[in-house]
């Protein structure tokens, strides 16, 4: 029951309790115990609103490759709030390999992104490397739950 709710709600954050109980057939009051169940147990995350960057004057978007020297545990913290405190960042994955970290930012133009690697990254002492890839495209992937049980096995 908990992955039917799940599938229901992952393609559609917003359905009521008494729409989930009807198409899992349960009462309204189980599916509510069952999301709240979820939601505190921490398989259930959150919901979001998604914002389009282009429509809010940020078309150009692009992955920073960051390079942070010394790589030392007091930095991480600080950096990582730093960067998810800029307005233009989406996204910032900590990484193994060469780079340290992943940015996706969201800008205006390419003065601005400009502006934001040299401000925002470069001029940082512990920022050793900047490496710059604009994105063309971008798809959003999943459902992380495929639509029915019978998909699994395919």
């Amino acid at each position: 029951m908990d992955l039917h709710l799940l599938r229901l709600l992952q393609n559609d954050a917003r359905t009521t309790y008494r729409d989930l109980a009807a198409q899992v057939g349960v009462a309204p009051s189980t599916c509510l115990d069952r999301v709240t169940r979820l939601r505190r147990s921490g398989v259930i995350l959150g919901h979001r609103l998604e914002l389009d960057p282009a429509k809010l004057g940020r078309g150009l978007q692009a992955l920073l490759s960051v390079q942070v020297r010394p790589h030392r545990r007091e930095l991480v913290g600080p950096f990582v709030e730093r960067i998810r405190a800029l307005p233009e960042s989406l996204s910032v994955f900590h990484l193994t390999g060469p780079d340290d970290y992943l940015v996706h930012v969201a800008v205006a133009d390419m003065a601005d992104l400009q502006r934001l690697v040299l401000d925002g990254f470069t001029s940082r002492r512990e920022v050793a490397r900047v490496e710059t890839r604009l994105i063309f495209q971008r798809w959003d992937c999943g459902p992380l739950l495929p639509s029915s049980p019978s998909a699994q096995s395919g």
